[in-house]
């Protein structure tokens, strides 16, 4: 069986996570039993809640245990298998972890899941047309429920999340508005993914300065907003949301080294009769197949042309999380292991 390069979580970062929290092993694959098939892994997969994981505290996922392989979605090829289900050559999804090989039991609901590379290239089955997108998906389809005419805001908008958030608002008739970091992801969101508008946030100082912004680009206010970043950023949006608006809320990266999060204007959705909720898109797998399929034809038909940010090699996995964690990414963050 080939060697396996492996990136364990070695200790839990205090503050900003570092490169030092992470250590890279060899290890042996082991031999496959009755019903399990051996992945090589093409590409491995960069999310911002791998940082929530790394703390040892509360959260929606267990923590991410200490020696073991870091945990990420994964895109490859079947080398080897013992069950029916699966063949040499079959290209797969599943979760096989910061690591150039993964042991999968076939027979576990949604562990591994074949996919077809002629329309959808294999990575974008880690980012719009896979877990990134279906959240994207089930936030204003679910949570949003957007009506045509509608003004949908999201944050990260260059993101895999938010790029599919905008092609899919699109594709119900609804302006779409995006928050990004930067000239270059706002041209970008404008011009490639079909975004009405684009704030640069890193343009504004506080809320109320992005704020301001977000009603010239709203002049109708805010009906629908896709929360992924929290802190300044939902300051200004509640700022802006129009009466029984409706709000998603997927992340919270602005908190997650650790530091609260407060928000300055809670009276806001009791004076807007606001709906706000949380949702995690793993407990919500019903919806994944409807979801895959609408995102399947809008990348196929070109309406949604997502971007990559790609790190070569295993080696570069922590250095392009942490840059992940601090918005340096173009798009989804893969890292490519052949």
């Amino acid at each position: 069986m080939p060697a396996n390069q492996q990136v364990l979580l070695d200790n839990r970062p205090t503050g900003e996570a570092a490169v030092s929290n992470f250590r890279m092993v060899t290890g042996d694959t082991p031999d496959l039993q009755e019903g399990q098939v051996l992945v090589r892994h093409h590409f491995l997969s960069l999310d911002p809640y791998m940082r929530g994981r790394m703390n040892d505290s509360k959260s929606y996922t267990a923590p991410q245990p200490l020696g073991q392989v870091m945990g990420a979605g994964t895109v490859g090829e079947v080398v080897e298998s013992r069950s029916p289900k699966f063949k040499p050559g079959d290209q797969v999804v599943g979760m096989g972890g910061w690591q150039h090989y993964s042991v999968v039991n076939a027979d576990e609901p949604g562990a591994l899941r074949k996919v077809d590379t002629t329309q959808v290239p294999l990575s974008h089955y880690l980012g719009a047309v896979g877990m990134p997108g279906v959240t994207a998906w089930y936030g204003l389809v679910k949570i949003i429920e957007p009506r045509a005419g509608e003004t949908l805001v999201v944050s990260a908008a260059t993101g895999a999340v938010g790029s599919a958030f905008g092609a899919l608002a699109k594709a119900r008739g609804c302006r779409a508005v995006g928050i990004a970091g930067g000239p270059d992801k706002c041209r970008y969101a404008v011009e490639e993914l079909g975004f009405d508008a684009c704030i640069d946030y890193k343009l504004h100082k506080d809320a109320a300065s992005l704020s301001k912004a977000l009603k010239e680009a709203c002049p109708d206010g805010i009906d629908g907003h896709f929360e992924n970043v929290g802190g300044m950023v939902l300051d200004a949006v509640l700022l802006r949301m129009n009466a029984f608006g409706r709000i998603a809320v997927c992340g919270m990266i602005a908190g997650y080294d650790g530091k609260p999060l407060p928000l300055t204007y809670p009276a806001l959705i009791l004076t807007n009769r606001l709906k706000l909720q949380g949702f995690i898109v793993s407990e919500h797998m019903d919806i994944w197949p409807e979801a895959l399929k609408e995102l399947g034809m809008l990348v196929g038909s070109g309406k949604l042309c997502p971007r990559e940010s790609v790190a070569q090699g295993l080696q570069a996995a922590p250095e392009a999380f942490l840059g992940l964690l601090k918005g340096k990414n173009f798009g989804k963050q893969l890292v490519k292991l052949i």
